[in-house]
C-alpha cells in the first residue's frame, strides 16, 4: 500500500511518480493559481483590444499593489519584468561608469548574471571584482568581511545574490547594503529565490536595485518577476526594450511607470496572477506566509540534518541562521561516474531522477572535486521524501 500524499501536495499538479526536490530551480504554480491564469487568457483572446488597452493597466496596478505589500515597498517604485536575469540586465545597461571603476561581486554570484555583468564591465571599460566566499561558511561575518575586503575608493556597485543558486546561502544582505553604502557603494540584489522564501522589507532595506522571481517560491506562473528600484535612481532609468513610453505625453503616471507598463504586446497574465498566488499559498496554512516560510524553512533544516547524518557529514555547510527553503548536502567520495568538465549535467543526478525518480540538483561548485546536492522544501514536500533522497544515495554508493 502507497504512502498517503502530503496533505497540501494535492493543491499542486506535480507528476505523483517523481520525488520532486527541485522546486528551487523553476517553482511550481498551484492548480489554482493555474486556473486563474487560464481564465485570464481566456478574457484576454476574447476581446483582446479591450483587455490589453482599456483593462491591462488597471489588473497590473492592482497586481504591483498586492506585491508591493507583501516585498515591503511601494508599488510605485516596482516594474514588472518577466524574471530576475532581465532584471538584472536592465539595471547594468541603465548604469554609467569612468574608466577605473570596479564592479564587485561574488563568487557565488548566479552564472547568468555574472555574464551581465561581465559583459557590461566589457562594453564600459570597468574592472570585475570578485570576492572569495569561504565554504563552508562559519558565519554571516565571515561573508561580510570577505566582501567588504575587496572594497576599494573605485568600487561602485555590489552585484549579489539574496540566496545563492550554488550553495542556497540566505546572504547577510541588510548587513552589506548598509555598509556599503556608509562606503557609497551601492548595492544591486538578484534576488530571484527571495519573494517567497524569506520576508521582505525592500524600502526599510534600502538596496539601490532588488530584482526577484515571482514564479519560485511565491508560486506565480512562469514570466513573472519584478525590478525595485529605489525612488531617487529612476529619473532616466528604461526599460530593456523602448517603446511608446518613452515619448508619451502622459502627465498621470511617472515615466518610471510609463515606460515599463507597456514595452510591447506580451502575456501580462503571469504577472495578473501574483495576487492570487499570493493568496492561495498564503491559505494553505492558518499562520499564512510566515508559516509558510517557517514550515519550508524547518523541513529543510531537518532534512539537512538528517542527510548529514546518513552521510557521515560532521559539520554543516552553513551555519542554520543562513538556511532558507533550500540546504546544500556535501556529498562524500565514492559515487560512481564522477563528473569531467565542462559537463554540464551530473551523472549522478541523472542516475537518481532515471532510477529513483528523484529531481535534485547535484553540483561540484564551488570547491570541486566535492560535490553536493541542494535540496528544496516546499509544501508539497514531507519527510518521506528526502527519507527516499537517503536510501537512492545509499544504494547508489553500494
Amino acid at each position: 500500500m502507497s504512502a498517503p500524499l502530503p496533505a497540501h501536495k494535492v493543491h499542486w499538479g506535480l507528476d505523483p511518480q517523481v520525488v520532486f526536490l527541485n522546486h528551487g530551480s523553476f517553482g511550481a504554480s498551484p492548480k489554482a493559481v493555474l486556473q486563474h491564469q487560464s481564465e485570464l487568457r481566456a478574457r484576454l483572446e476574447a476581446e483582446p483590444v479591450r483587455f490589453l488597452a482599456r483593462e491591462a493597466e488597471r489588473l497590473l496596478d492592482e497586481a504591483r499593489a498586492a506585491l508591493g505589500a507583501f516585498v515591503g515597498a511601494d508599488s510605485e517604485d516596482i516594474a514588472f519584468v518577466s524574471n530576475a536575469t532581465m532584471g538584472v540586465n536592465t539595471v547594468l545597461r541603465n548604469l554609467r561608469f569612468q574608466p577605473g571603476d570596479e564592479l564587485l561581486t561574488t563568487d557565488n554570484e548566479y552564472n547568468a548574471s555574472r555574464n551581465a555583468l561581465d559583459v557590461a564591465a566589457a562594453e564600459k571599460g570597468v574592472k570585475v571584482v570578485v570576492a572569495k566566499l569561504p565554504w563552508p561558511v562559519t558565519s554571516p561575518q565571515s561573508v561580510v568581511d570577505a566582501v567588504m575586503a575587496q572594497v576599494t575608493p573605485r568600487t561602485r556597485l555590489l552585484l549579489v545574490d539574496h540566496i545563492t543558486s550554488q550553495t542556497a546561502l540566505v546572504m547577510p544582505l541588510a548587513e552589506l547594503v548598509r555598509k556599503l553604502r556608509e562606503r557609497g557603494v551601492e548595492t544591486l540584489v538578484d534576488g530571484a529565490h527571495g519573494p517567497g522564501m524569506v520576508p521582505l522589507a525592500l524600502k526599510e532595506l534600502g538596496a539601490a536595485y532588488y530584482t526577484g522571481n515571482c514564479h519560485k517560491w511565491l508560486c506565480a506562473p512562469k514570466g513573472a518577476a519584478f525590478l525595485y528600484v529605489r525612488r531617487d535612481l529612476q529619473a532616466g532609468f528604461k526599460p530593456l526594450v523602448v517603446s511608446h513610453g518613452h515619448n508619451s505625453p502622459r502627465t498621470d503616471r511617472s515615466r518610471f511607470r510609463l515606460e515599463f507598463d507597456w514595452v510591447g504586446t506580451v502575456d501580462p497574465t503571469p504577472l495578473l496572477c501574483i495576487p492570487t498566488a499570493i493568496r492561495v499559498v498564503g491559505g494553505l496554512v492558518p499562520g499564512g506566509w510566515p508559516e509558510v516560510m517557517a514550515t519550508n524553512r524547518e523541513l529543510a533544516l531537518a532534512a539537512r540534518r538528517m542527510l548529514d547524518a546518513k552521510l557521515g557529514n560532521a559539520t554543516p555547510l552553513c551555519p542554520e541562521s543562513m538556511v532558507g527553503s533550500m540546504a546544500c548536502v556535501a556529498l562524500p567520495d565514492g559515487f560512481p561516474e564522477h563528473p569531467e568538465p565542462p559537463l554540464y549535467v551530473d551523472p549522478l543526478h541523472v542516475r537518481l531522477f532515471e532510477e529513483h525518480h528523484i529531481e535534485i540538483p547535484v553540483t561540484a561548485w564551488p570547491r570541486a572535486p566535492r560535490r553536493h546536492l541542494r535540496l528544496s522544501a516546499q509544501l508539497y514536500n514531507s519527510p518521506a521524501d528526502y527519507e527516499a533522497l537517503a536510501r537512492a544515495l545509499e544504494a547508489l554508493l553500494r
